[in-house]
């Protein structure tokens, strides 16, 4: 066999052994990168940001994002170990945690379940609730793996996938710069795109249900982006989007709502 065909054999058979489940929607993706390796750059990242950033002072909307996001977590830990998918997991550190910046309307999760809201969010979500509905997306993209699927595609395009492990061994600077661009708010036209915007689906699919295993009234989630549409401002066209616009999304989350009322009323 010459060294071109080893070395296709090679990759295939190197993606298809990485190849998981998405959790509650069943969908396959490709994660080529160990979790040990982008939680470590997941957590000097969020360190940085902590860092660089000032915690909010303020009580009570600190008690809902803490409060929220270990209940949240801890109802996805019980289910996951239930369905024998505790792997997903492995060398996770949860921190929740919400950070001064009245201008910024944004949540977001980094592999691992490292968490931060911004204080310009809290109006919007009015209560506990609606921190778990942002909360429940959030956490929904660290268990569904995301950030892996998004930086493994982009390292299959610019480094190739077979050559991941001499990427990241002797590649620091341009693998931490792709885990950059898979968390970065632009993304180039092309494959990835369309990617990002299936993640926001299914994010706001099991956060929907994530938050309803944990108690809250998963009926929450729509009127939260009710109230989010309401703040105005432009949104981009939904081609061009890497999240759907808010009339998609609350079609949607009414569609997947009685599933999600299943686990609430168990509650």
């Amino acid at each position: 066999m010459s060294n071109m065909r080893k070395w296709l054999v090679l990759s295939v058979l190197y993606i298809l052994s990485a190849c998981n489940t998405v959790p509650l929607t069943g969908r396959k993706q490709i994660n080529l990168i160990p979790g040990s390796q982008i939680n470590s750059m997941s957590f000097d990242n969020y360190r940085q940001v902590l860092k660089e950033s000032r915690l909010s002072t303020n009580r009570e909307w600190t008690n809902w994002v803490k409060s929220a996001g270990n209940k949240i977590k801890t109802s996805v830990e019980t289910y996951l170990r239930k369905e024998k998918q505790a792997n997903i997991l492995k060398d996770f550190d949860w921190e929740f945690n919400l950070l001064k910046d009245d201008d910024m309307v944004n949540a977001w999760c980094m592999p691992g379940g490292k968490v931060a809201f911004y204080t310009g969010i809290m109006p919007v979500c009015q209560n506990e609730a609606g921190v778990a509905v942002v909360m429940g997306h959030e956490v929904a993209h660290a268990i569904a793996r995301h950030g892996n699927e998004r930086m493994s595609q982009a390292l299959v395009q610019q480094l190739g996938g077979v050559a991941l492990a001499i990427a990241i061994r002797d590649k620091p600077v341009e693998t931490q710069a792709l885990f950059m661009a898979s968390y970065g708010a632009v993304s180039a036209l092309g494959a990835i795109l369309p990617f990002s915007r299936l993640h926001e689906s299914e994010a706001d699919r099991l956060g929907l249900i994530f938050m309803a295993m944990a108690g809250y009234d998963p009926r929450e989630a729509p009127e939260f982006w009710q109230r989010m549409s309401a703040q105005g401002g432009n949104q981009p066209p939904e081609f061009l989007s890497t999240h759907p616009n808010h009339s998609t999304r609350i079609r949607n989350l009414n569609k997947w709502m009685p599933q999600a009322l299943r686990y609430y009323n168990q509650n």
